[in-house]
């Protein structure tokens, strides 16, 4: 499996690949389910490889480990997932 790190490193500096709508789907424990942000709502800081800042739907800003990363749309296509047992979460 391609680890997320370099899937979103691929958006971010291939432009040809990066062209496009993406989405990350994050897996949310408070809520127990799969949150969808709009790349273009994500922010990383600069050298961090760990974690990035997403704003929710309410404004708010979540940090989310990149380890709960599950899926990754691009144009409305599923393009890169990672399967979770369900008792995992």
């Amino acid at each position: 499996m391609i680890p997320i790190r370099t899937v979103i490193d691929r958006i971010r500096w291939d432009p040809e690949f990066g062209r496009g709508e993406f989405v990350l789907g994050y897996w949310d424990r408070v809520a127990k389910r799969i949150v969808r942000v709009p790349l273009r709502r994500v922010s990383f800081a600069p050298g961090e490889h760990f974690w990035f800042e997403a704003v929710g739907e309410d404004g708010a800003v979540h940090e989310v480990p990149l380890h709960r990363v599950r899926e990754v749309w691009r144009d409305g296509e599923l393009v890169w997932e990672r399967r979770v047992p369900e008792d995992a979460h």
